[in-house]
């Protein structure tokens, strides 16, 4: 069983910043994929960043050069490091793994953790 827990969400100024962090259960280095997503009000859930078990990071054009994604396999943990955030960045963020077996992939979710940035 995969469980994905986020957490570190919260209410912050346009121009701060904010750190996530997704407790992912049992081995982290097994996933072909680890990413956030967000979901804002009235909009699809769109990819945010994502990153490979090779450290290959992909970010959408939106938060390039602001947001940073990392994991630490010791922790089994997840991080997103979002600086400079504006008004926009506003979602419900999900955490996703990603496991390939024999060429199909799995989804995993975690329940989310909401980001609000207001002044």
């Amino acid at each position: 069983q995969v469980q994905l827990v986020e957490s570190g969400g919260g209410l912050v100024q346009p121009g701060g910043s904010l750190r996530l962090s997704c407790a992912v259960s049992g081995s982290i280095a097994r996933f072909y994929s680890l990413g956030w997503y967000r979901q804002a009000p009235g909009k699809q859930c769109e990819l945010v960043a994502t990153i490979t078990t090779g450290t290959v990071t992909d970010y959408a054009e939106s938060v390039k050069g602001r947001f940073t994604i990392s994991r630490d396999n010791a922790k089994d943990t997840l991080y997103l490091l979002m600086n400079s955030l504006k008004p926009e960045d506003t979602a419900l963020y999900y955490c996703n793994a990603v496991f390939r077996d024999w060429g199909n992939l799995y989804d995993y979710w975690g329940q989310g953790t909401q980001v609000t940035v207001s002044s």
